[in-house]
């Protein structure tokens, strides 16, 4: 199970550790986006110090209605207790946790400031 918390802005939040290129652990806070399709998204200068490696270019459409090419990088989390490779989407804006990551978990939010935020795995 991963826990999280609600902030001062009324979104859900979690804290994921992510894995460098040298294999060393680093914490980031997120935003949980259900509008969001990917997997997560991290500023480009994160995506360069953890030495990620690039995959590729991919186009999104955003809730504005604008679309927007990004790059796209290998990364792995640690997600549940297990590590995960995934796709990091290159984007200067909140890091965010997309549906691609919460696929086969349920998503459990009491919005209060710090409401709890649970995210399990479903059987």
């Amino acid at each position: 199970m991963i826990k999280g918390r609600v902030n001062e802005s009324y979104e859900a939040t979690v804290k994921l550790n992510l894995l460098d290129a040298t294999g060393k652990e680093m914490e980031i806070e997120a935003i949980i986006d259900t509008g969001y399709t990917g997997y997560l998204t991290l500023p480009t200068a994160l995506i360069e110090v953890m030495g990620l490696l690039w995959q590729g270019q991919n186009e999104a459409l955003l809730a504005d209605g604008t679309s927007r090419i990004f790059d796209v990088y290998d990364g792995i989390v640690s997600w549940d207790g297990h590590e995960r490779a995934i796709y990091v989407d290159a984007i200067d804006t909140e890091t965010l946790v997309g549906m691609g990551l919460l696929r086969g978990h349920g998503l459990r939010v009491d919005v209060v400031r710090d409401g709890m935020v649970t995210i399990e795995a479903l059987s």
